[in-house]
This record gives C-alpha cells, sequence and structure tokens, in this order.
C-alpha cells in the first residue's frame, strides 16, 4: 500500500514538473523544476529497487547537468520575456507527436505485457529466494572499495589537485579584492598594532 501511494506520488510529481520546465516564463524557474522532476524520476528508479541508477541520476542529472544549466542562465542574466500570442499555431503539430506518442507508447505495453503471468505457460522464478541476493549498490561499493580502492583514491586526489589548480588559475589579486596577509596579521604584536595616520 505504501509503495503504491509512493509511486503515486513521484509519478505526479515527476509529470507535473516536466509539465512546468516547458510552461514558467522565467528559466532559472523551469531549471529548478527540471531539478525536481529529475528527483521524481530517481524516486521511481529508487522503487524498481534500482538504487545504482537511481543514485546516478541525482548525482549526473542533478549534481551536475542541471546545476549547469542554472549556473550558464544565472551567467547569460537572460531577461524575463513575454510569451509569443501565437504559440497556438504550434498546437496541432505538437497535439499530433504527442498522441502518436501515448499512442506507440500503449501499442508496447499492450504486446509485451500480460495481465495474469501466473496464466503463462512459462513458470516464473524469484531468484533473488534462492540465491545470496546484495544489492547492486552494494555490490558495486564491495568491488570499488576493496579491489579498486587505490585507483578510487587517485582518482579522488587528481579531482582534487584539479579543483585547486583552476582555482588557482583563476584567483586574480586586484586592489578591488579584499584579500588577507595571513604572514602580516601573524607577526604583528602590539608595538605596531595600532598607528597613528593623518587624513588630509
Amino acid at each position: 500500500m505504501s509503495e503504491s501511494i509512493l509511486f503515486f506520488s513521484f509519478s505526479f510529481l515527476a509529470i507535473s514538473s516536466s509539465a512546468l520546465v516547458i510552461t514558467v516564463k522565467n528559466p532559472v524557474h523551469a531549471v529548478l523544476f527540471l531539478i525536481l522532476s529529475f528527483i521524481a524520476s530517481a524516486g521511481l528508479l529508487f522503487l524498481l529497487e534500482i538504487e545504482f541508477i537511481s543514485l546516478i541520476f541525482i548525482v549526473v542529472y542533478v549534481g551536475a547537468i542541471a546545476v549547469l544549466f542554472l549556473f550558464v542562465v544565472m551567467m547569460l542574466d537572460i531577461k524575463i520575456t513575454e510569451s509569443d500570442k501565437n504559440y497556438l499555431k504550434y498546437f496541432p503539430i505538437g497535439s499530433f507527436l504527442g498522441l502518436a506518442f501515448f499512442g506507440e507508447i500503449l501499442f508496447i505495453i499492450f504486446n509485451n505485457f500480460e495481465s495474469n503471468p501466473q496464466e503463462s505457460t512459462i513458470q516464473h522464478f524469484n531468484w533473488s529466494e534462492f540465491v545470496d541476493y546484495t544489492t547492486n549498490v552494494q555490490a558495486l561499493g564491495q568491488v570499488l572499495y576493496t579491489t579498486y580502492f587505490l585507483y578510487f583514491l587517485l582518482a579522488g586526489i587528481i579531482l582534487l589537485v584539479a579543483m585547486l589548480g583552476a582555482i588557482v588559475l583563476t584567483l586574480t589579486f586586484d586592489r578591488k579584492v579584499k584579500t588577507q596577509t595571513i604572514y602580516r596579521q601573524v607577526s604583528r604584536d602590539f608595538n605596531n598594532a595600532i598607528f597613528v595616520t593623518s587624513i588630509k
């Protein structure tokens, strides 16, 4: 019962957020609704017990691509424009393509899925009851942190060095930028801590 509630909740959230992506006027809001649709899709994949793909959905799509879109939209400073009044002229071909796509989905569902699998001549086995069942995330973590742990640590160090190198290369010291001189702050004592200046 709880799985059905979660399924319908994630489905409604994914459909509504996907519709809002193409209907809102603000591009920043559109990217935020896109992130919400990715999270809802990851929840649906998690209900199907596909944990690895669900986590990859969040890490790759939400953590990298959607955030990159958001940064690009914010840096370009795209102005909010009024929607064109002639958008109804695209409604016939859009509705035709939507109905055709919906018909293809129904055709695939009705031809490849049975209403009652018990009536089929093929006997169904739940192989997870006969083997030592582990989730794909546990299997991946067991291999990653035992056999390939050295390569995993090296990849993390390389990414850390690349991030620090990008920060150092893009850091510019300008008079407008307020920076700290740690050596001068540490070497100060009571004699040179307070000094008098003349203002013209």
